[in-house]
């Protein structure tokens, strides 16, 4: 398991430190910024594939089209998923959005028990609990439905899961997925450039080298994270996750200078706790079952 920890370790990193990269094409509306991150991810991964001489997967998918109608899905909502947390990142929701990942792990330990089978030991399920009530208390303290968080967190659950039973690998499958996405994407962004709208004719030369880096910045987490849950449980998966909340509420709070009331704070701290009692437990689990 420990590729898989790790690799799914450094995508938490990346996602984590995503508003730092997302604020530099602030001036991008969402929607435009979510089809550059499309178009640049599909020419990031063909070229990696041409790189590894890696084409012969193509041809045997147009016989299965159970397979294309699962990316299909998985496109969809990794298409959701970007467009609202580049939505809220630059509409100053930063916080907002690191709930939505701190409700995640709970969304994927629920999936891993209903869909996989995964039982969770008596130890995680209490660092799920403890979690739970951190949300919980957060919800609370918003005092109002939190749509955003609700919205990240079942959009990427559901997509790691369909990631996780995928029968393509996680560079195939990204782009298969970007594939998908990309008539809608070429279409747009040629409507616009013929107009003489949009980005590509309307901004400088460092807004479009932004823009273009979105490709790599992009891909690679997602490559990471196909690779991680393809070998590690949901449970596991769920609790590395905080890794990524945890980074946006600190950008959030200290870099952005987001309003932050201070009876929060609680929950956050209920939800730290349960990523201590998580590692302790498995570090446990893993000292028993080692031979005396």
């Amino acid at each position: 398991m420990t590729p898989g920890i790790a690799y799914a370790t450094l995508a938490y990193v990346a996602w984590g430190l995503f508003p730092l990269y997302f604020r530099q094409v602030a001036a991008v509306p969402a929607f435009e910024v979510v089809l550059h991150r499309t178009l640049w991810s599909l020419v990031f991964v063909l070229a990696l594939l041409a790189v590894r001489r890696q084409w012969a997967w193509m041809r045997a998918l147009w016989g299965q089209p159970r397979v294309l109608g699962a990316f299909a899905l998985s496109a969809l909502l990794l298409a959701v998923n970007w467009l609202t947390y580049v939505w809220a990142v630059n509409n100053g929701h930063v916080v907002d959005a690191s709930l939505g990942y701190f409700i995640l792990p709970l969304v994927n330990v629920a999936l891993g028990y209903g869909f996989l089978r995964e039982r969770p030991r008596r130890g995680q399920w209490l660092a799920v609990a403890v979690a739970a009530a951190g949300v919980l208390w957060l919800t609370v303290q918003a005092g109002r439905l939190p749509w955003i968080a609700l919205v990240l967190a079942l959009s990427f659950g559901f997509y790691g899961l369909l990631r996780k039973v995928a029968v393509l690998g996680a560079l195939e499958g990204l782009t298969l997925e970007t594939v998908l996405l990309a008539p809608l994407t070429l279409a747009v962004l040629g409507a616009w450039t013929w107009q003489g709208q949009g980005a590509l004719v309307q901004s400088d030369a460092t807004t479009l080298g932004w823009l273009a880096l979105a490709g790599p910045v992009t891909a690679v987490p997602l490559l990471l994270f196909a690779a991680g849950a393809r070998r590690i449980p949901l449970a596991t998966m769920g609790i590395l996750q905080y890794i990524s909340p945890s980074l946006q509420f600190a950008l959030g709070v200290w870099l952005f200078h987001e309003a932050f009331d201070p009876a929060r704070l609680a929950g956050f701290a209920l939800i730290w706790a349960a990523l201590v009692v998580y590692t302790l437990e498995g570090w446990h689990a893993r000292r028993s079952s080692l031979p005396a």
